[in-house]
């Protein structure tokens, strides 16, 4: 059982294309099926093969195609006009055009906007089962624990209908960008402006430029950027002692959780054997004071060694786990 795509006003406006043109293409994409009256109608309900699953119809025991399946699920879980449908750009013809046909075809209103990301490459190729070159988001997340923050920071960095890379190196930045962000709150805490979510407010400024650069087809590399840059001058207004210091901090932590890169500001008292670090630290510090610089930088191994990352600012040392 096929459907007649000519029927179906507007059928090519998905891949903006005309029926003749996609004619054309459809004759040199794949052999033409002489039981179809158009090269472009497709099956809506496919004749039972051996061995395949197959269910009673009127027009004999058989199985529903493949684009009907999903217009099934799509349209019986989120009902009709919603809001969102994705999917990888070699899905947009033929199956998310017949997706929408099939819907439009019957009068169901189908997805409101339709959202089609770029391939992922791995060390410059094309991810794919084929090749082999590909890992688990478990393996990935066994590599490090900052892993996960950072495979969200380095996909938010890519504009979604660009080809993605991900390779060592990069992995290794996007872990430093989230390690920028935690030793951001770290230091508002030690300097006692960490931001107080009920009274400190938000930078007007940099929220307005975030949500432009979201509401332009979710411009999510220039809204990374823009909690970047509010990063460098909150450090900045840190460093000044400025008023604006905790408006800017919550700035950054609220933006980055809207992408859902949590900020992590743990390090100070949360653990078993934290008394025994600052200790550690404490003595490391009077040691810098006293410019006896072997026994501190022993101290440093020791905490190093320990998984214990400090850092020297000029309110004093913060630590944290590595």
């Amino acid at each position: 059982v096929y459907l007649r795509v000519g029927d179906v006003s507007g059928y090519g406006d998905l891949v903006h294309r005309d029926l003749d043109d996609l004619r054309a293409s459809a004759g040199a994409r794949v052999e033409v099926d002489e039981a179809k009256e158009d090269p472009l109608d497709f099956a809506l309900w496919k004749a039972a093969k051996p061995d395949e699953p197959s269910w009673p119809s009127p027009w004999g025991p058989g199985r529903p195609g493949w684009h009907i399946e999903c217009v099934a699920m799509s349209l019986g879980i989120l009902g009709d006009d919603f809001d969102i449908h994705g999917g990888g750009n070699d899905l947009v013809f033929p199956h998310h055009t017949n997706e929408r046909a099939e819907a439009l075809a019957v009068g169901r209103s189908f997805a409101r906007h339709w959202v089609h990301n770029a391939m992922l490459n791995i060390e410059g190729t094309k991810m794919s089962k084929s090749l082999g070159n590909y890992r688990t988001v478990v393996e990935m997340l066994d590599e490090h624990p900052d892993n996960g923050r950072a495979f969200r920071l380095l996909v938010l960095q890519t504009h979604y209908r660009k080809t993605m890379e991900v390779n060592a190196d990069l992995m290794a930045s996007a872990r430093a960008a989230c390690q920028r962000l935690d030793a951001l709150a770290r230091r508002a805490a030690v300097l006692e402006t960490a931001p107080e979510s009920a009274n400190c407010g938000i930078d007007e400024s940099a929220v307005d430029a975030f949500r432009i650069a979201m509401d332009d087809d979710l411009g999510t590399p220039q809204a990374v950027a823009v909690i970047f840059e509010t990063l460098r001058r909150a450090n900045a207004a840190l460093d000044r002692g400025a008023d604006d210091a905790p408006a800017l901090v919550a700035t950054v932590i609220n933006l980055a959780g809207a992408l859902g890169v949590a900020v992590d500001a743990a390090g100070r008292g949360a653990d078993a054997g934290d008394a025994a670090i600052e200790d550690l630290v404490a003595r490391r510090q009077a040691a810098r004071e006293a410019k006896d610089w072997a026994t501190a930088d022993a101290l440093r191994d020791e905490l190093s060694a320990l998984g214990v990352v400090v850092e020297d600012t000029p309110a004093g040392p913060i630590w944290h786990r590595a």
